[in-house]
């Protein structure tokens, strides 16, 4: 993919290379992340922070990103708070914002609708969700985590066992995933969730024809004993046709430290795209495991701001002329590690 000037609608259009390509611009942005150094090559540039779904983390760190390289942020957040709510078409939207920015972000509730919105649009589109089709962005800082986790282990890809653990009929960021997932082989995966809620027969297809060995089966603790990482997900309470519906499977499967430790692997690593369902009737990923090293939700999120800010400097073609645009950080860096 020659990523110049493109849209990112989806990981259909990544290749190994591509991802390879976006990992090690990441890694170049380390030190503008940590705020070890301070760089302005996007300086002028306006990022069109188009949300028309609920979102914290995809929001923020895609805002964060940009400012970080020099740039500076517009937000539309809400469909009623847009013309959308008028009547306005996708494309009209699109047509009108592009010329306000030189990138935009979109997410938006309705599958592909992202796709319908890009072309209009006369600058670069990044998918940040589509509904229940789509997180391309989710999925790269995913697998960046994912490589990232292996190689402090002393691991490699080639060496991944990995439980997708949750509702995974309707987790977005599992099904961009597993899409990435396909551009290896041979690896082990374990697939526990709810029959009701099971993986998407095309999924696990795409997963056993890239030659991988996948398990399907809702016991927990047979699903954690063989996973290095572990991806845990929420239940998607918004796709369901009711809370009532949704509810029924909440809590249904429950990691904690008492459980981590008698069933996982030592230094199995849990990953979640968050954000974690803390209520009680849920509660998958317990609160006392945010002291465990293996807990690399953190570092995960973190992570989408590398990945992130490497996809930016690809598309507006300046990840060559980070350190030109460089100076030392001027203020103290407070607790940050």
């Amino acid at each position: 993919m020659n990523f110049r000037a493109q849209h990112l609608l989806s990981v259909r259009e990544l290749s190994s290379d591509s991802i390879e390509e976006i990992f090690a611009v990441a890694e170049k942005m380390r030190p503008y992340a940590n705020r070890q150094k301070v760089t302005r090559v996007l300086e002028g540039a306006v990022l069109g922070n188009m949300f028309f779904e609920p979102s914290t983390r995809t929001r923020v760190s895609f805002g964060c990103a940009f400012n970080l390289l020099g740039g500076e942020v517009r937000e539309t957040t809400g469909l009623s708070n847009s013309a959308l709510a008028k009547g306005e078409s996708l494309y009209d939207t699109a047509q009108v914002l592009s010329g306000y920015s030189d990138v935009i972000v979109m997410r938006h509730p309705q599958s592909h609708s992202v796709e319908e919105f890009s072309l209009g649009s006369r600058i670069p589109v990044i998918n940040g969700g589509d509904g229940p089709n789509e997180h391309p962005t989710q999925a790269l800082l995913d697998l960046f985590t994912i490589k990232n986790e292996l190689a402090r282990l002393g691991q490699s890809i080639d060496q991944l066992s990995l439980t997708l653990l949750g509702d995974l009929k309707h987790g977005r960021t599992v099904h961009s995933l597993c899409h990435l997932l396909s551009l290896y082989s041979g690896l082990k995966i374990q697939l526990v969730a709810p029959e009701a809620l099971s993986l998407p027969s095309s999924y696990v297809d795409l997963l056993v024809n890239a030659g991988h060995q996948v398990e399907i089966g809702s016991n927990l603790e047979k699903g954690l004993s063989q996973a290095n990482i572990i991806y845990q997900t929420r239940i998607q309470e918004e796709r369901f046709a009711s809370a009532e519906e949704a509810n029924q499977y909440k809590g249904y499967f429950r990691l904690n430290k008492q459980i981590y430790s008698d069933h996982c692997l030592p230094n199995a690593v849990i990953m979640h795209p968050l954000p974690r369902d803390s209520r009680n009737n849920a509660n998958e990923l317990d609160n006392d495991l945010n002291k465990e090293p293996g807990l690399a939700i953190f570092r995960q999120t973190d992570n989408g701001v590398l990945v992130r800010m490497a996809l930016f400097a690809c598309i507006l073609g300046v990840e060559n002329q980070l350190s030109k645009h460089e100076r030392n950080v001027n203020w103290h860096v407070g607790l940050r590690k």
